[in-house]
């Protein structure tokens, strides 16, 4: 995933075009599985899971042959990876690249259903200078593959956002200049020569937490409650973030003439949990997003732009994983904690969604101590203001309280008071917890209520 500064609104893209990896019809979410993490279940317990869950595509981020042999006659697609530190060799020599394919290919397929080879990962942004290697080394682990026979397996490489010069208006989308003539049209003209698709990691999250002052938070969660935008040079009307980012990717595959070949969203996701300073990482935005997205893309729609075009997608990700670097949120994208427990309940398929599966935080029983009958927690407005605020900064942040419905526009903002936004912070977080000793007080600015504490249309959890 790409960190660093977002100067321009990030894309999630959809399937474009004729040639793609999935078929036609509604479109696709597969999740990806990180492994960065000492604490998850082995290999085999996650294809287990997998199935349970009903999900068939899968993406790794290399070739693990313990990986590799446990999804073998599970009926699971799955995605690989030849990582970027051996980008260099695959360019630079055909025999390494055949022996790449001959040692993490050749001896699973097809009992592993290998549907994609990812050569590399963001390496337009990968420190070293890597472009000058990408499309030679994706022209020669995909000679090989004809070599052996399987060239149905596609070849791509996922690219980081930053490559888009600018995407607002859509219709304005662009990539960078320097990248055009070096990487961009040589590699589109290989996905397009081998009826390959342009993977594109995208995160509308970083977005929406470097531009809250612009972006409603309603129109980064893809829940249809925003006013729209209207694209001066077309007068499409986007209603989210979510299908102007995409169009704005078509807008830049088409000014360099390959608005044919098909674009997957190889990750996306949104954070359960963050920092102080990473505004929106909560439980209750990740399942919205989430969510939201899932329903979109199992329901087959497009976009404005390409309204009969289905979305295909992969989450990030399946777990949260504990040894990743960075902010807090870089540890919580999962949509599962290591112990296979669900972190938030969202529909992934779509019987999950004919059977109206929720997007709540999944509740555990009441611990012992928790408090009897139906209570609420609410501000102390003898706290002060300044208090008050930093109880709804970690409440709305590293808590996960469900912030949303206090948002600009959203049902809860008015009254407009800290002291009514911090009553329904707290609550989420209290209700979130079960009710639990000690979950309605951040530092004696909150307290127990016996009566709902409901005002106008805004219901208290």
């Amino acid at each position: 995933m790409e960190f660093g500064k977002v100067s321009q609104l990030l894309l999630i893209l959809s399937v474009v075009g004729s040639n793609i990896l999935f078929a036609r019809g509604a479109g696709v979410a597969g999740i990806n599985y990180g492994r960065i993490a000492d604490n998850l279940p082995s290999p085999p317990q996650v294809v287990q899971l997998l199935r349970s869950l009903g999900v068939n595509r899968v993406k790794i981020y290399d070739a693990d042959s313990a990986v590799l042999s446990a999804f073998s006659g599970s009926n699971i697609s799955l995605v690989v990876a030849l990582p970027n530190e051996q980008l260099a060799a695959a360019a630079g020599s055909s025999a390494a690249a055949d022996a790449w394919v001959m040692a993490n290919v050749v001896p699973y397929y097809p009992s592993t259903g290998i549907e994609a080879i990812t050569v590399g990962n963001e390496v337009f942004v990968s420190p070293g200078n890597l472009t000058p290697f990408l499309v030679p080394a994706m022209e020669r682990v995909y000679d090989s593959l004809v070599k052996h026979g399987v060239s149905s397996i596609k070849v791509s490489s996922p690219i980081a956002l930053s490559a888009l010069q600018s995407s607002y208006p859509p219709s304005a989308g662009a990539f960078k200049g320097e990248l055009i003539q070096s990487a961009i049209k040589p590699m589109l003209s290989f996905l397009r020569r081998t009826g390959s698709s342009l993977m594109v990691n995208a995160y509308p999250y970083f977005a929406y937490t470097a531009n809250t002052d612009k972006i409603p938070l309603d129109y980064a969660l893809l829940d249809g409650n925003s006013a729209g935008n209207t694209d001066p040079n077309n007068g499409l009307v986007y209603k989210s973030l979510f299908e102007a980012q995409i169009d704005a990717v078509y807008a830049a595959m088409a000014a360099v003439g390959y608005d044919d070949v098909a674009v997957v969203v190889s990750e996306t996701g949104w954070p359960s949990k963050g920092d102080a300073n990473e505004v929106g990482a909560s439980v209750g935005n990740a399942a919205a997003y989430n969510g939201n997205l899932v329903r979109r893309v199992l329901a087959g729609n497009g976009t404005p732009l390409r309204p009969t075009v289905p979305l295909n997608v992969y989450l990030f990700a399946l777990f949260n994983e504990n040894q990743k670097t960075g902010p807090t949120s870089e540890r919580n994208y999962g949509l599962f904690y290591p112990d296979e427990q669900k972190v938030y309940n969202i529909p992934l398929t779509a019987a999950g969604l004919s059977a109206g599966t929720g997007v709540s935080r999944i509740q555990t029983p009441p611990p012992e101590g928790a408090a009897a009958g139906e209570t609420w927690c609410v501000a102390n407005q003898d706290s002060g203001s300044e208090k008050l605020q930093r109880a709804l900064d970690y409440a709305c942040g590293e808590g996960g309280a469900n912030c949303r419905p206090i948002q600009p526009g959203a049902t809860c903002y008015h009254p407009d008071s800290l002291l009514a936004h911090a009553s329904f912070a707290f609550n989420s977080y209290y209700q979130a917890s079960d009710r639990r000793s000690g979950a309605c007080d951040f530092a004696g600015a909150a307290h127990v209520v016996t009566q709902p504490p409901n005002y106008g249309n805004c219901q208290f959890p």
